[in-house]
């Protein structure tokens, strides 16, 4: 995964921490870090403190999933692709941004804006703000008027 997926799309990191599974302590894995001059720790087994962002992060997903899944939490795993766009475009205060803007550099554009003609497109097209403020309020007068006529 990390040579076919990892690298390619995101580059070599320069230090890996994991924890102490197998999948993580073997000579295939480590020869792969060692070719390509990363650094490998290893999480202390049993000491949250040590992964306490990745504790954070999957307290953060976890309590998404809660929230979404039925009662009976059996379809957790259907859910878990919306939970994870849920948490990587959510803005986080201790980052200043979102964590998808961390990886791609970028701000990311949500369905409803693309769907709705964002504000973000009218900056990108170099609008005149003031002529996009009154098409905007056209527009939000026809959602009314459609979502009047849906009742």
């Amino acid at each position: 995964m990390f040579k076919s997926t990892i690298f390619p799309r995101f580059g070599v990191p320069r230090v890996v921490i994991s924890d102490g599974g197998s999948h993580f302590i073997n000579k295939l894995f480590e020869s792969l870090l060692k070719k390509n001059g990363v650094k490998h720790k290893v999480a202390t087994p049993y000491h949250p403190q040590t992964s306490g962002q990745v504790e954070i992060s999957n307290r953060e997903i976890k309590s998404i999933l809660e929230k979404t899944v039925g009662t009976t939490r059996k379809d957790w795993s259907i859910k878990l692709d919306n939970a994870l766009w849920t948490y990587r475009t959510a803005y986080k205060t201790p980052l200043g941004t979102t964590p998808f803007n961390l990886v791609y550099g970028k701000a990311c554009h949500l369905p409803v804006e693309l769907e709705y003609k964002a504000l973000w497109a009218v900056k990108l097209l170099n609008f005149d703000i003031k002529s996009a403020k009154e098409k905007k309020f056209l527009q939000l007068n026809e959602l009314d008027e459609i979502r009047l006529d849906a009742f």
